[in-house]
């Protein structure tokens, strides 16, 4: 079973592969300010590259992620062989990806918060996509919670972490605060820009192999 800080580094790489392809496999900078975002994130976090590195290790000794290394490679990037591993469907990713980056969810919930990755059409469709993760032959990848008091929907969450502690009923929890989101979105940026910088070296260094092998022709 994998740990929370395992989870939600396996579930951004999902993520980010599903909705920001040109980007993916992703640098340790973008992995980890992809962990920290405050969308889309409950809770939100604040892990530091040695935490990612040492959920990475794990996960790629568990076959679950994998460091590429391309010979035209900058700086190493990772990617997920989530697919690799338990054979799903891009719904049923989808559905994994949202329990595993934003803890227990309801049907209504779970369909609205994919829409990036997969588009439910109905909620029966997506609570269809539910009852088959609980009642896969290999084991089940989620679970339907009791229902908690005051709440009139029963929520689901994924088994292939551990989930985090809920917190005590009626707990706020604190909004960072404006400095904190200004740097983040700021470090997206710039994640963003680094590997765009590094997408344009790869591209400019085949070219130049490209164009070398098309002089020798007339040599």
């Amino acid at each position: 079973m994998l740990n929370p800080v395992e989870v939600r580094v396996l579930g951004a790489l999902i993520e980010k592969e599903i909705t920001t392809p040109d980007y993916y496999p992703l640098t340790l900078n973008a992995l980890t300010l992809a962990c920290n975002q405050s969308s889309n994130r409950e809770p939100v976090v604040d892990f530091d590259e040695t935490q990612v590195v040492r959920a990475l290790d794990a996960l790629r000794e568990q076959k679950w992620a994998f460091l590429y290394g391309g010979a035209q490679a900058r700086v190493p990037r990772y990617g997920h062989k989530f697919n690799e591993v338990l054979a799903v469907s891009r719904a049923e990713t989808a559905v994994l990806c949202v329990l595993m980056l934003r803890g227990p969810q309801t049907v209504g919930e779970i369909r609205t918060r994919t829409g990036r990755m997969h588009e439910f059409e109905s909620l029966a469709e997506a609570e269809a996509v539910l009852e088959a993760l609980a009642a896969r032959p290999e084991g089940p990848l989620v679970t339907k919670l009791a229902r908690q008091t005051g709440m009139k929907e029963q929520r689901y969450a994924q088994l292939l972490g551990e989930m985090p502690e809920p917190a005590a009923e009626g707990a706020a929890v604190p909004a960072p605060e404006a400095a904190t989101l200004a740097v983040r979105a700021e470090n997206e940026r710039l994640a963003r820009l680094e590997a765009e910088v590094a997408e344009l070296r790869q591209s400019m260094a085949e070219l130049k192999e490209q164009f070398a092998a098309f002089r020798k022709q007339f040599e």
